[in-house]
């Protein structure tokens, strides 16, 4: 599941508040084990996924570096020409 998170510091456009909420919210269902939570654990599931979802938006906003932002377009790109060698797309 934690494949599924993706960097979000330095990038332009910046990342958004639905790319941190699907971070946390990949994290909170690696870290508990459950996809979707039953009904006893919904309230405390949703509570961590907001958590950690502020904190991360905190944490994105105030990193710094001089490195120029990355290109969303240009690093999915070479994201899929490094899964195609690796899956013997090429």
């Amino acid at each position: 599941m934690c494949r599924n998170i993706r960097p979000l510091f330095n990038f332009e456009p910046p990342a958004t508040d639905e790319e941190v909420f699907a971070a946390a919210l990949q994290y909170v269902r690696k870290v508990s084990n459950q996809r979707k939570p039953s009904g006893r654990n919904l309230i405390t599931f949703d509570q961590a996924v907001e958590e950690i979802a502020a904190v991360t938006r905190r944490l994105v906003d105030s990193l710094e570096t001089s490195a120029e932002p990355k290109n969303r377009e240009e690093e999915a790109a070479k994201a899929r020409a490094k899964n195609a060698i690796r899956f013997g797309r090429a």
